[in-house]
């Protein structure tokens, strides 16, 4: 066993604090160190491990610092490429603040403070089974900024729709029920934008059909049975009370544009993702039903795979785990996700699944098997099962270089 110095660090928007031991876990400063999150910091840490390392024997240096947003990126950076590390080797590892939180709860109840914080870090390191951050880390950084910014934009668009989705029940209850899937496309809203409940009562089927396929670009199927449809719902929905109109319409209009928003913004990153993947190798693409897009998101949360010693810790680390539930002879039959992995991976992987079981036959009748073991929560445990499975998959290429073969 090599004699270690182990810093942890507490990453902060304008300062860090640092603590240090050795293998022993004793504290090798009179008191943490607090610097600067900027070069005058960078070189106030370099200089107080320059001390240490002159008077502690060392043949191994591990930092480990949280990944507190991306206020952690110039400090790995400039420590991964610094001279003044040499000769003596140097770990760095980026730890997952759930990591911390989780390993945190064995020591003595402790305040919530960045100096112990600090402290609690420095000893995950000494305690070590930890991956340090690899040169293919590194390289699909950029990547990752990219598939992290449509992970939000997509949960920023589907939130909106579920937002407009209750404000139109306000302006038109019933005609969610008829419209379903198209309840927010062009036609639909066209239509509720130009008339009432009402105005629809009032206007000729043929009409109103017209009016559909008008707004619809050509492409609505059965137009007549639908503006039918809408006016037997039209009969049937509460009257908004005109003083919530305005309000409502306003309200409404300002919701769909952030839709269409955010719908384009996924698009130009959509097409960014792209350029990007054209540098990367990417066996995952062989697999039909998963494009550049979802494999950009899978790949740049893996980084390099050879972090992982098998499928089971890739799966751990996207959080697709469940929790045992077991208490003599009974084994609970519905058992939730621990969900304290990698929310970025665990997203693209399920959004994989979802793809898969469209357009992969092996992965189509894996997840119609698991959905018809249940009576309740039937698409939802399929689609987490099928992105279990995927897992499988994806470690397989991802580790082996190979592209997919289906299984005949």
């Amino acid at each position: 066993m090599p004699n270690r110095i182990c810093a942890g660090i507490d990453i902060g928007l304008e300062s860090n604090v640092a603590s240090f031991i050795d293998q022993d876990g004793n504290d090798l400063t009179r008191k943490p160190l607090r610097f600067d999150n900027n070069l005058d910091g960078l070189e106030a840490f370099l200089k107080t491990l320059s001390e240490i390392t002159t008077k502690v024997p060392c043949d191994l240096i591990e930092i480990g610092m949280e990944a507190t947003g991306l206020y952690w990126w110039h400090l790995w950076e400039a420590l991964s490429s610094s001279p003044k590390l040499n000769p003596i080797p140097c770990n760095i590892y980026i730890l997952n603040p759930s990591l911390v939180k989780g390993f945190k709860k064995a020591f003595t109840i402790k305040p919530k403070t960045d100096i112990v914080d600090a402290k609690i870090i420095a000893e995950r390191v000494r305690f070590g089974k930890l991956n340090p951050v690899t040169p293919n880390d590194l390289k699909l950084q950029p990547l990752a900024r990219l598939t992290r910014l449509r992970y939000h934009l997509v949960r920023s668009a589907t939130s909106d729709k579920h937002r407009a989705i209750e404000l139109l029940f306000l302006k038109f209850p019933e005609y969610r029920k008829v419209a379903g899937k198209r309840l927010l496309r062009k036609a639909s809203l066209s239509l509720l934008d130009e008339f009432t409940p009402d105005e629809l009562l009032a206007i000729p089927t043929p009409e109103l059909a017209k009016f559909l396929v008008d707004n619809g670009n050509a492409r609505f199927k059965e137009p007549d049975a639908f503006a039918e449809a809408v006016k037997t719902a039209a009969a049937r929905s509460y009257r908004l009370n005109p003083k919530m109109e305005s309000t409502v319409d306003i309200a409404l209009s300002m919701v769909l544009e952030n839709i269409d928003f955010f719908t384009q913004q996924i698009k130009k990153l959509d097409k960014a993702i792209e350029r990007e993947m054209r540098a990367i190798p990417n066996p995952l693409v062989t697999v039909p039903g998963i494009g550049p897009v979802i494999s950009a998101g899978i790949i740049a949360e893996i980084g390099d795979i050879a972090r992982f010693h098998d499928q089971g810790a890739l799966a751990r680390f996207a959080g697709l785990t469940w929790h045992k539930h077991q208490t003599g002879s009974f084994d609970a039959e519905e058992t939730s996700l621990t969900k304290a992995g990698n929310q970025y991976l665990r997203y693209y992987l399920v959004e994989g699944a979802n793809s898969l079981r469209l357009h992969n036959k092996e992965y189509a009748a894996y997840y119609r098997r698991k959905y018809e073991e249940v009576p309740k929560h039937q698409h939802k445990r399929a689609l987490v099962l099928t992105a279990r499975k995927f897992v499988r998959l994806v470690f397989a290429l991802l580790s082996k270089g190979q592209i997919y073969r289906d299984r005949r």
